[in-house]
């Protein structure tokens, strides 16, 4: 496994914890950086950053494509996959975006359901569509 791959999941555990403790995201890397006893990969902690800046933009891209579906109704682990993929699609632009929907459908297919694949695949391709990446 590739280490950006590694450093997604991160973010996606990372996410998980904000969400089911209400934590700030700030906080939660805060708190990995003073208990691991690796570094943070600097992936890692970018992504988390931008996120964490981002977030309210990223829930309301998402809300947007998901238009049928209410925001809280999508699963855990899809809702924030979906958020680090979105993010990655705005703000690392150095990062194909074939490479992010890939990634973003694997780690679904690994933490989530084989639908919850296919679910994260049409979403991202709408939002790249609409951020006019494809």
């Amino acid at each position: 496994m590739g280490k950006r791959r590694k450093a997604r999941e991160k973010v996606l555990m990372s996410l998980y914890r904000m969400d089911m403790s209400g934590e700030r995201l700030e906080g939660i890397l805060k708190s990995a950086l003073g208990e691991s006893q690796d570094e943070i990969d600097p992936f890692t902690e970018e992504l988390i950053k931008k996120i964490s800046v981002h977030l309210q933009e990223i829930d309301e891209i998402i809300g947007k494509i998901t238009e049928n579906w209410e925001f809280q109704r999508i699963a855990i682990i899809d809702r924030n996959i979906l958020r680090f993929a979105i993010c990655e699609l705005l703000y690392f632009e150095e990062i194909p975006t074939k490479v992010t929907i890939d990634e973003a459908i694997e780690i679904a297919k690994k933490y989530s359901t084989e639908e919850s694949g296919r679910f994260v695949n049409g979403i991202l391709d709408r939002a790249a569509k609409e951020i006019n990446l494809k």
